[in-house]
């Protein structure tokens, strides 16, 4: 199952996955896709290693800027993995 988690101002939507539990440890899958005209830009990476699964269409300075990002975010979509999703009231 995927949860949504924020879409950037290029139209990029960023999702992220449950926590998988794989050899004891805690796993979250982000993935990022952005529209064109002949399809989708999709980048996938996993958490806690940052190993990107995916890269199609995004420049490698959009990847590195993903990285960032998900360096200072990865606690809440940790969060947000274990409960399902960002709630909002």
């Amino acid at each position: 199952m995927m949860y949504p988690y924020i879409t950037l101002s290029d139209e990029t939507e960023i999702v992220h996955s449950h926590i998988i539990e794989e050899n004891g440890k805690q796993v979250v899958e982000v993935h990022f896709e952005r529209p064109t005209e002949d399809g989708f830009d999709t980048a996938r990476c996993r958490l806690p290693e940052y190993v990107w699964l995916q890269k199609e269409g995004y420049s490698n300075e959009e990847i590195t800027a993903f990285e960032r990002f998900l360096r200072s975010n990865a606690h809440l979509l940790y969060k947000y993995a274990a409960n399902e999703g960002v709630h909002i009231a």
